[in-house]
């Protein structure tokens, strides 16, 4: 860190205060109904106004507490790694799991992280329909209902069980497809849950061993990925890469590099 910023710890706190506020929003406008607003990618990638409104809120809770600061959002963009005056830049997920929101399924979340000089440090995943929230700093571990949590003990990637997600464009689902197909039978099976915050928060207490997907924005991985990270995962992409949209992979170190060259044989990185 080259300029002067808050301890993670005091960052983590700012950053539950405002998830907690913003999964309260998210999950009384789910009850009082909720309907698609927009789509992106594709017919399929849809928009909430809850979407919206949760991430302007998060937007405004920011402005007042840390106004120095710059934001990502998934909704409305911001700026670049570096650009704030304080070195602090939030990333935010609204609503990871937009779907199985709007659907009315237990597997969507808020996402807030806080990255220092291009470094994430302090991040937060707060599942907004069951109230579970994963907490993590960098190097003071991370932590569900005061557990400290590590991730998996297996070894063996037959015994793994492995969780994923897929991709809107259709090209892209068949080719994520393909890659299931020959993956599956060199796993215990595969979980696709929809959210991948919280997929990479499961992982991180060993709900499931491993997980790994192609696509992710930093606002899908920030918060997630350094819990996953800080339970003792490893969290890359392919080749030495760092995780990022081409691929994230995250498992214990026995199983990474099995997965890992798995994944790079059926070019899980690759297609659309």
């Amino acid at each position: 860190m080259t300029r002067s910023a808050p301890a993670p710890r005091e960052l983590l706190e700012i950053a539950i205060e405002v998830a907690r506020d913003a999964a309260a929003t998210a999950y009384r406008m789910r009850a009082e109904g909720v309907s698609v607003a927009a789509t992106k990618s594709t017919a399929t990638d849809v928009v909430t106004a809850a979407d919206r409104a949760v991430e302007r809120q998060v937007l405004d809770a920011l402005a007042k507490l840390r106004p120095d600061d710059s934001v990502l959002g998934e909704e409305y963009g911001g700026g670049e790694a570096g650009d704030a005056a304080s070195g602090v830049r939030w990333i935010v997920d609204p609503i990871d799991g937009t779907v199985n929101y709007l659907y009315g399924l237990p597997h969507c979340a808020v996402s807030l992280a806080a990255e220092v000089d291009g470094e994430v440090v302090a991040g937060v995943v707060r599942n907004l329909m069951t109230g579970e929230e994963w907490t993590a700093t960098a190097g003071g571990g991370a932590w569900r209902d005061g557990q400290r949590l590590r991730c998996s003990t297996e070894t063996d990637l037959g015994q793994a069980l492995v969780a994923t997600g897929f991709g809107y464009d259709p090209a892209r689902r068949s080719h994520q497809a393909r890659v299931i197909a020959e993956l599956i039978p060199h796993v215990r099976d595969i979980r696709r849950l929809g959210a991948a915050a919280l997929d990479l928060c499961l992982a991180a207490e060993g709900r499931v061993d491993a997980y790994y997907e192609k696509g992710l924005a930093a606002w899908d991985q920030a918060a997630g990925g350094l819990v996953a990270s800080e339970a003792g995962l490893r969290v890359a992409g392919l080749g030495g890469l760092p995780a990022g949209p081409d691929l994230v992979i995250a498992a214990p170190a026995a199983l990474f590099a099995p997965l890992h060259d798995r994944l790079a044989d059926l070019d899980a990185s690759g297609g659309p």
